[in-house]
């Protein structure tokens, strides 16, 4: 017996696909799938990749469904639920995978329906890709996903999210929407503001400097900035979204990164390793904590 009879996906992008490839591969997850998108070629390729029951553009009929999950930017997540919520049946749940929690959550709780659930989840898992191509139905096996329910929720639709996540793949935790927010702003969004603003400081170098070090950009260049090739309408609206826990987080690592340029300047090699062996020994920890 599947945990959903019917399950909606709104956004069929890297996050949406992989759910929905996921749910073709294991049956117990939901009999029907139904997906929408204001994209008419991302629904097409939908269908040609047979990754869905019911393709549609109608938010009306991507509503009827026992779980619906919303997995567009940040910036769009409130329409979305504002157009779905009415016509959501009784006991059902609505989720979103949003990276960014506390707006949002305050904004759905406000036009949430009595007989509705409001689980979202955060899956700690992607890629630089985007798009229904992108998707691919191990991305969340062994990752977090960081379940984020109001106070009150009901505790029945939480650990069907919980089950959901652990059909496909994931290990889950249930956090506060600050401490989540204040979490992904270290993890995740400050890693990916330093991507984009490294290829931005190479783009505004001389003309003959910028071709000769996109030329010769060595592996470590290449991992650190792979990140940069992402969405940048999602992260415009996240660095948007939580910019109070991402300029905390940047204060942080400003004030390090003077520590260090204050430790070159003046020769100082003690304080150099030190911050480098502390700094091995955080990618050790993630590499047993299985994150790499």
């Amino acid at each position: 017996m599947a945990l959903f009879n019917t399950l909606s996906i709104i956004g069929p992008g890297l996050i949406g696909s992989s759910i929905l490839r996921k749910a073709r591969e294991n049956n117990a997850i939901a009999n029907k799938l139904i997906v929408a998108d204001n994209n008419p070629n991302n629904l097409k390729r939908i269908e040609e990749l047979n990754l869905a029951d019911v393709v549609t553009e109608d938010l009306t009929e991507a509503a009827k469904a026992d779980c619906v999950i919303i997995c567009v930017p940040v910036g769009a997540v409130e329409n979305v639920a504002q157009a779905v919520l009415p016509h959501m049946p009784a006991g059902a749940i609505l989720s979103d995978v949003a990276s960014v929690r506390g707006k949002i959550s305050l904004k759905i709780q406000q036009i949430l329906p009595q007989n509705i659930s409001y689980v979202p989840g955060h899956p700690m898992a992607g890629t630089e890709h985007s798009g229904p191509d992108a998707g691919f139905s191990k991305l969340f096996e062994n990752r977090w996903c960081l379940l984020v329910p109001p106070p009150h929720t009901d505790p029945h639709a939480i650990h069907k999210m919980e089950e959901f996540w652990a059909l496909c793949g994931a290990k889950t935790n249930i956090l506060a929407d600050e401490k989540h927010d204040r979490i992904c702003a270290m993890v995740s969004h400050l890693p990916h503001l330093l991507a984009f603003t490294i290829c931005d400081s190479a783009d505004n170098l001389s003309g003959e400097l910028k071709t000769a070090v996109l030329d010769y950009a060595a592996s470590g260049f290449m991992d650190f900035t792979r990140i940069a090739g992402s969405d940048p309408i999602m992260w415009r609206d996240i660095f948007i979204e939580n910019k109070d826990a991402i300029l905390d987080t940047l204060d942080r690592f400003i004030l390090n990164a003077e520590t260090m340029a204050q430790a070159i300047r003046e020769g100082d090699g003690a304080t150099i390793t030190n911050k480098i062996e502390h700094s091995r020994q955080i990618r050790r920890k993630l590499i047993e904590n299985k994150q790499v």
